[in-house]
């Protein structure tokens, strides 16, 4: 996936009467309005709050999200994480966008896989084996005419080193996956039937993590380890201290009390 370019300075503007900033701000810092730091207010390009750390972390967590759940789902690690993560990448040094640019992300498993991360590949997942490597992607989908991949350039769903490896037929005997249809009606089915969803939430919530300990690793020099049964860093209590952050009053998950 690709890292994101800058954005220029942005001067405050009068809110619109039609946004309540201060609840779209919800638990993140408050910050003066700007309308190329939230969303175009005519049009639909790529909204400017996914370029601004405070909201996102860039690229890392707008596609990582999708990317990794598929790469977790192949390396059967989706209940898991990486034990050990270390990246390098460029930021901005002015301008109002300040998430990363390129950068490379290596991430170590415990079943002794290695995933790498970087906009220097197509736009996909690549799985490398002992008998050649299968490529997919989402095709030539794109979210928005401003995303930073050309269409051209991610167009094809599936390949392999062999064709035939495409056509091959999987054996009963053989690692069968759930089938959906549509990703809505599964959530439906999963609602009204009691039944497991294909991406139930605590998967969701592991991608997530690969996604921000990959970004906490752009800023800190050398490899993590990480654990992830207890979700924090072995080796730098500094990069344990950016797994979180405070959140402001009166929004935010630290405002409610369970009883």
């Amino acid at each position: 996936m690709p890292g994101d370019p800058s954005g220029p300075s942005a001067p405050e503007m009068p809110i619109p009467k039609n946004l309540n900033y201060d609840a779209w701000l919800g638990s993140t810092p408050y910050v003066p309005y700007t309308e190329i730091g939230v969303h175009p207010q005519i049009g639909y390009g790529r909204p400017g709050w996914l370029r601004i750390e405070q909201f996102g972390s860039g690229m890392i967590t707008g596609w990582g999200q999708h990317h990794y759940d598929i790469a977790s789902w192949g390396m059967d690690t989706e209940y898991t994480g990486p034990i050990s993560v270390e990246a390098i990448a460029e930021f901005p040094k002015s301008g109002l966008w300040n998430v990363h640019g390129d950068f490379m992300v290596k991430a170590e498993y415990a079943n002794g896989v290695s995933m790498y991360t970087s906009g220097g590949y197509p736009n996909g997942i690549r799985f490398e084996g002992s008998e050649g490597w299968i490529f997919v992607s989402r095709g030539n989908y794109v979210a928005s005419a401003s995303d930073p991949v050309a269409a051209a350039k991610s167009s094809k769903a599936l390949d392999a080193s062999d064709p035939k490896i495409l056509s091959s037929v999987i054996k009963d005997s053989e690692i069968k996956l759930q089938i959906s249809e549509e990703h809505h009606l599964n959530w439906l089915e999963g609602i009204q039937k009691k039944t497991p969803v294909l991406s139930p939430v605590e998967i969701a919530h592991r991608i997530c993590s690969i996604c921000l300990i990959s970004h906490i690793a752009m800023k800190l020099p050398g490899k993590l380890k990480w654990d992830p049964k207890a979700e924090r860093f072995t080796n730098s209590e500094k990069a344990n201290a950016m797994l979180g952050r405070p959140q402001r009053v009166p929004y935010g998950t630290n405002q409610f009390k369970i009883k």
